[in-house]
This record gives structure tokens, C-alpha cells and sequence, in this order.
């Protein structure tokens, strides 16, 4: 009896411990310099309007000008919007070079790797090579490509880096892109936050389920598998039948209104988090989809793995024809 009382002790000791660690702070941070991508809507929108009140000097890069000039126009003279593209090499170098002259001597406490896409989501022989092109262009190489030009300056002031990843990048879905990206995202973290350890620069990795942002859009993800079901060759869609697109787009509405989190901010206030603990995680895993379903499932057997997910699928026509 002895024994349980004091491994329960103990228990509650180490976590205790843990949460008296989390909460602790790296001190004199107001000022500091962070670059964020992707600020156009979504994560980075919201985490470039936050790290400005709290005193950051925030380097907002946005894909349009519209979505730079909404920006600017509801944050501090303090916080400065660029245009960047991450897919062109030529934009990536330039811009790194203005934050350079930019931040001087002090390097750049924070990097927020956000921007991304989903890309066509649909069965992978209904796709060609630029509908995974795209998405592995943005969120896998345009990711890598910032961190390398940005990264003599995060070393300079050995400060953090934050990949905005996915429990997609933990477990597919389904066919297209997005998931190989992601897939992507988090070897390239892992391998970069022991890379870096040496030089004090911290490097963690966001892993969101399922949230109302523009990227994650059900409406817009179902027109562009339309598109795509509509130039699909007659055999093909024989083999998947006539009312199999309808019966998917049910399916995937349904599976949305469960695991879909409506309120973003536990993303962001994951990114604070990753920029300010003096003992950052090393992945965090965000929404309640996440943590209860999708991280959970991703450490299963492959065949507990296949059961679940084919269950939300729709039966082929093919499959009759057996």
C-alpha cells in the first residue's frame, strides 16, 4: 500500500514540477523582433494583430495587398507588412535581406513559418502532378526556404523558430498534396531543432486539427474536387460511380460540423507559447479534435488506422461489382 501511496506522490510531484516549468517565462522580450508569413487571414492574421499589442515588433509578410492594407490598418505604426510569395526563391532572398537591415545587430527573435494551403483533396487517381505540386511547393519548400534565408539571424539572436504543421502531417486522410507537405513539414522540423540545439535557437512545430480558417474551408474544398470529378474520364468515374460525389460531400459535411473548432486563438496562444516560454514544447498539439481523435489515432496500428478512416468513406461502385 506504501508503494502506490508514494508513486502517486511521486506522480503528482513530476507533474507539478512540469507545470511550474511550463509557465516560466524568458524575461525582456518587449521590442523584440518576429516575422510572421502568412498574414493575409487565418493563424497569422490574428497572431500578428496579438504579438503587436503585447510589444513585439512584428514583420507581417502577406501574400496581396489587400491583405497587407487590412493589416496595417487595425495594428500599430510599430508593426510593418511585406508582400511575399514563399513559392518565388528571388522574393524569399529579398525580403530576408530587408529584415536583416531591419533588425541590425539584433538578429530575429522569432520566426512563425504560417503560410500555407490545402490543395485539391480528392482520391489520388483522380489527380495529376500539379495538383501536388502546389501545396508542397507553399507549405513544404516555401517553409524551408524562409527558414534557411532567415536563419543566420535567428542564430544571431538565438531565438525561436515555430512550423506551423498539422495532425495531417501526423496521419493522412485522404489523397492529394496537402498531407505530403506536411509529412514534410515535420521531418524537416525535427531535424532542424537538433541541428540547432547547439546555438541556443529553440524550435518547435504546431500540429492544428481541424479549424475554421480560410485554408480549411469545407465549400471551397468540395468546388475545387468538383472540378475535378467533372474532368474526370467516363471509366473513372464509372469505377466510382455517379452519386459517389454527392454521397462524399455529405460525408465530408457531416465529419466537418463534428471536429471542426471554431475558435482559433488556441493556435495562436500555442505560438505565443513556442516565442516566449523559457521551456518551449517541442510539439504542441491544438483543438480538442486533435488531442481526442486524430493524435491519438496517428499512434495506432495501421490496420486500426485503415478501419476508422474508410469507415467515413464512401463505397465504390466497384466495390458491388465484386
Amino acid at each position: 500500500m506504501l508503494f502506490y501511496i508514494l508513486l502517486f506522490l511521486g506522480i503528482i510531484s513530476l507533474w507539478w514540477h512540469w507545470r511550474a516549468r511550463d509557465r516560466m517565462k524568458v524575461t525582456n522580450l518587449t521590442g523584440k523582433y518576429i516575422f510572421i508569413t502568412g498574414c493575409d487571414t487565418g493563424f497569422g492574421n490574428m497572431a500578428a494583430k496579438i504579438f503587436d499589442k503585447k510589444g513585439f515588433r512584428v514583420f507581417a509578410s502577406c501574400l496581396t495587398e489587400t491583405g497587407a492594407k487590412e493589416l496595417k490598418a487595425v495594428t500599430s505604426k510599430q508593426l510593418q507588412t511585406v508582400l511575399l510569395d514563399v513559392r518565388d526563391s528571388d522574393s524569399v532572398k529579398k525580403v530576408a535581406a530587408w529584415v536583416r537591415d531591419e533588425v541590425q545587430s539584433e538578429g530575429l527573435w522569432g520566426l512563425v513559418n504560417n503560410a500555407g494551403i490545402m490543395g485539391p483533396s480528392a482520391p489520388t487517381d483522380w489527380l495529376d502532378i500539379e495538383h501536388f505540386r502546389e501545396p508542397i511547393e507553399v507549405n513544404l519548400i516555401g517553409l524551408i526556404n524562409v527558414t534557411i534565408n532567415m536563419l543566420p539571424l535567428i542564430k544571431k539572436a538565438k531565438g525561436r523558430i515555430v512550423n506551423v504543421s498539422s495532425v495531417g502531417g501526423r496521419l493522412a486522410f485522404c489523397g492529394g498534396g496537402y498531407f505530403p507537405s506536411k509529412f514534410g513539414v515535420e521531418g524537416f522540423n525535427d531535424s532542424l531543432r537538433r541541428d540547432m540545439k547547439a546555438f541556443g535557437v529553440k524550435v518547435c512545430c504546431i500540429q492544428p486539427g481541424l479549424f475554421k480558417t480560410a485554408l480549411s474551408n469545407p465549400a471551397k474544398i468540395m468546388k475545387e474536387k468538383e472540378v475535378i470529378w467533372n474532368k474526370l474520364p467516363p471509366d473513372i468515374k464509372t469505377q466510382y460511380g455517379e452519386e459517389y460525389f454527392q454521397k462524399d460531400a455529405a460525408k465530408k459535411q457531416k465529419l466537418s460540423k463534428i471536429c471542426l473548432n471554431n475558435d482559433i486563438s488556441p493556435v495562436v496562444q500555442c505560438m505565443e507559447h513556442a516565442l516566449t516560454s523559457l521551456h518551449p514544447r517541442a510539439h504542441y498539439v491544438v483543438g480538442q479534435d486533435a488531442k481526442l481523435f486524430w493524435n491519438p489515432l496517428s499512434r495506432m496500428p495501421a490496420v486500426i488506422q485503415d478501419f476508422l478512416l474508410l469507415r467515413n468513406r464512401v463505397e465504390l461502385a466497384v466495390s458491388h461489382a465484386k
